[in-house]
């Protein structure tokens, strides 16, 4: 599955966010550090299920939607200089090694300083917070690639040595293939073999900037004033009230309203039954939900997937004339696949020997049979035919 990393300085609402998101446990504190070890959950993202344009019952769906399932990682707080230790340090950027995509939470309501403690909403600048991520990121990377820059130089002038493997080698762990960092050469107008020290930073900018792409989320967008979010706005910060999803997702599931992840509104079940304060609460999440199309958490996680990541959701069955796998069970399975992949890569998703014993495909919606290097499309129906059993 892929993984998104929740990220950003304490008390922010990192971890009322992931709540909200997963249902999970997490403990949620107005104080630095709450979140001390890294919170693991799955959440999802929505999409249009294949089932409405195909017109066939669906019991993987919710109304027409289909959730597919992504890891979800609430990491400890960064502070300032978490690159040279400060805070946890190093600690939490070792967190984030395994994410596809990171959420960079920031507080929009200005009410937390730089290192997340409480100076009352409106005294410190959001906009200060949202570049400072990508900073420590890079300084970290850069920190690694330091370390062994000498080496990897004097290695550079053997004939045949490849500096774009060398360096992916060098970042095990962290995602970076070798043709992330040629795409950084590229980006920089660099020749890596013949780069010097003032050269590294803003490549390994590049390389945090390719491989761990971002998306600035300004949570407690409801408490925000009003120049705060304008200023947010003007740098494509993406808006969210973590607080108000929890709140809605806990009414849900005590059926006090009706309402999905991703809706831009809700509905209560029973007006009647809601004490004033609980209608002044919902009342509050409906105008929220007014300014911000809905509360934000959805779309962010919407957004990292889909925008970010570039992926599509493709559907897998093994009977194309009832989109279903062999017990009958209609669109089983979902699996979101980066744009630009292949029937075959569809194979090896699925599974190893199913994509080694790859032998044709077949478009279940038009019931022919394709390439398999055919560019898959987003809700694609597929049958995959291979020599595997």
């Amino acid at each position: 599955m892929l993984t998104l990393a929740l990220a950003g300085k304490p008390n922010c609402g990192k971890s009322t966010f992931f709540k909200a998101a997963t249902m999970a446990h997490a403990e949620i504190a107005n104080y630095p550090f709450t979140t001390i070890n890294p919170n693991f959950g799955v959440a999802y993202v929505r999409t249009k299920c294949a089932c409405t344009e195909l017109k066939v019952k669906c019991s993987h769906c919710v109304d027409g939607n289909r959730f597919v399932a992504v890891n979800l990682i609430d990491v400890a707080g960064l502070v300032p200089d978490a690159h040279k230790g400060k805070g946890l340090g190093n600690q939490f950027l070792d967190h984030l090694r395994q994410a596809n995509a990171i959420l960079h939470i920031i507080d929009a309501s200005g009410g937390t300083d730089s290192e997340g403690n409480p100076v009352g909403v409106g005294n410190h600048d959001p906009a200060d917070d949202v570049k400072f991520l990508g900073f420590e990121m890079t300084m970290w990377v850069y920190g690694i690639l330091d370390k062994h820059w000498t080496r990897l130089n004097r290695q550079a002038q053997v004939k045949g040595f490849s500096i774009h493997q060398a360096i992916a080698d060098t970042f095990t762990g962290l995602g970076i293939t070798p043709e992330d960092v040629r795409d950084a050469e590229l980006a920089l107008k660099l020749e890596l073999v013949h780069a010097k020290m003032e050269d590294l930073v803003p490549f390994c900018a590049e390389i945090v900037k390719i491989s761990k792409p971002m998306l600035v989320v300004g949570n407690k967008f409801d408490e925000a004033p009003e120049a705060l979010r304008a200023k947010l706005a003007e740098q494509k910060v993406a808006f969210a009230s973590a607080a108000s999803e929890l709140a809605l997702r806990n009414a849900a599931a005590a059926n006090v309203v009706r309402y999905l992840p991703g809706d831009e509104m809700f509905t209560v079940a029973n007006e009647g039954s809601l004490s004033a304060a609980q209608k002044a609460g919902l009342a509050k999440i409906a105008d929220v939900m007014k300014q911000c199309k809905g509360t934000g958490v959805q779309q962010a996680i919407n957004r990292a997937v889909f925008e970010l990541l570039d992926m599509i959701v493709v559907y897998p069955v093994e009977d194309e004339n009832h989109y279903c796998n062999k017990q009958g069970d209609v669109l089983p399975d979902a699996f979101l696949m980066r744009k630009g992949s292949t029937p075959h890569d569809l194979a090896f998703q699925v599974h190893t020997d199913i994509g080694k014993g790859f032998l044709y495909a077949v478009d279940a919606k038009t019931k022919m049979r394709i390439k398999e290097n055919h560019e898959l499309k987003n809700g694609d129906v597929i049958k995959i035919v291979s020599a595997a059993k």
